[in-house]
């Protein structure tokens, strides 16, 4: 009983602590954005030489890359004139057609808060206006890279604060921009030159995010949606070619990437800053990717009930031995936001990861 007690107690105050990355503010309960975005119908109806076009919610990413490979010029440019906020998050679509058009699907909202993001040199590879908004940018030349990262951020992230001031090297964009410049100076063994080529880096928040503290962030509804969207998502990368990702999880994206683990392809999956990943081991995964994890020393999420119990909660420390992933140096690491600023452990380890240096 006194154990059962004690569950109980933990259970409470994992819905009190679990959160994301801005505070300690209550949190309100969000409504996940699934399916296809607006303008599927209208796809659907339409066609190219009397051929139908592949269903936004249930075509392969590999069968999108097929029909658009059998398109020309003239037929791509006209399904991106009429369709930009389909063709701009359809997974398998060719990378310069979804950036095209989702600065064409930016421009046309007519709100401020996304202008910057319509700008000619931001590559945008998803867009989605619905709800908070999402949005995911791809930093460096994704077709040509040797090495993918994603980042996978937590809490209070959306379309509409992807641009908001925050301090450096924090928030999606800032860990991704780190990310990119550490990763093309990191040595293979820490000394001499760094290995492989271009790496390219992803800010995905490409899912309903928690906003706060609250029952979202405790329990895994939000991020079970979020691992659909982000399997898809590599399965997108995949299907144009880019090399298996590795995907940075941090904060609640580490519950997200628990659960899409085995559902990607991904090489590697570093989970920091976390709650849990919703598995009691790193095997539990069920993945091939190798699994790291970190956590700095003043990171308030050590103080989250490491716990699972009628759904609230995510489960085991991911930096425990006993959960056996790869651990990351970060005893240098300030705070809940710190992992990729210059001089960290923690960055020079992302770095090596990132590019394939990492043994």
């Amino acid at each position: 009983m006194r154990r059962f007690g004690r569950t109980l107690v933990t259970a409470a105050l994992a819905v009190t602590l679990v959160g994301g990355t801005a505070g300690w503010a209550s949190g309100d309960s969000q409504a996940a954005v699934t399916g296809p975005p607006p303008g599927a119908a209208a796809w659907r109806a339409d066609t190219v030489s009397g051929r139908s076009l592949p269903d936004p919610a249930t075509a392969a990413p590999r069968e999108v890359a097929a029909f658009f490979a059998g398109l020309d010029d003239t037929a791509r440019r006209r399904l991106l004139r009429s369709h930009p906020l389909v063709v701009g998050n359809l997974e398998g679509a060719p990378l310069p057609l979804r950036y095209e058009a989702n600065r064409i699907a930016l421009a046309a909202t007519g709100e401020a808060r996304y202008a910057s993001l319509a700008a000619p040199d931001r590559q945008i590879l998803a867009f989605d206006p619905r709800g908070r908004g999402q949005v995911a940018e791809v930093f460096g030349d994704l077709e040509r890279a040797e090495h993918v990262a994603v980042i996978v951020p937590g809490s209070d992230n959306d379309a509409a604060t992807y641009d908001a001031p925050r301090k450096p090297h924090t928030g999606p964009a800032g860990m991704a921009r780190a990310l990119r410049e550490a990763a093309g100076t990191a040595p293979a063994t820490g000394k001499g030159t760094p290995t492989g080529g271009p790496v390219a880096v992803v800010a995905w928040i490409g899912y309903t995010t928690p906003v706060g503290v609250g029952l979202d962030a405790a329990d895994g509804r939000l991020a079970r949606a979020g691992a659909a969207r982000l399997a898809r998502f590599t399965a997108g990368l995949d299907a144009v070619g880019a090399p298996d990702p590795v995907l940075f999880c941090h904060s609640y994206g580490s519950v997200v990437c628990g659960l899409a683990a085995r559902h990607t392809d991904a090489s590697d999956i570093v989970a920091f800053g976390s709650p849990g990943m919703r598995a009691e081991t790193a095997a539990a995964l069920r993945t091939g990717a190798r699994v790291w994890a970190a956590r700095g020393p003043s990171d308030w999420i050590a103080d989250v009930p490491n716990v699972e119990f009628a759904g609230i909660g995510h489960g085991a420390d991911p930096v425990s031995e006993a959960f056996g992933a790869r651990r990351v140096p970060a005893a240098d690491v300030q705070g809940h936001t710190g992992y990729f600023m210059p001089g960290t452990q923690s960055l020079a380890a992302f770095a090596a990861i990132a590019n394939g240096a990492a043994r």
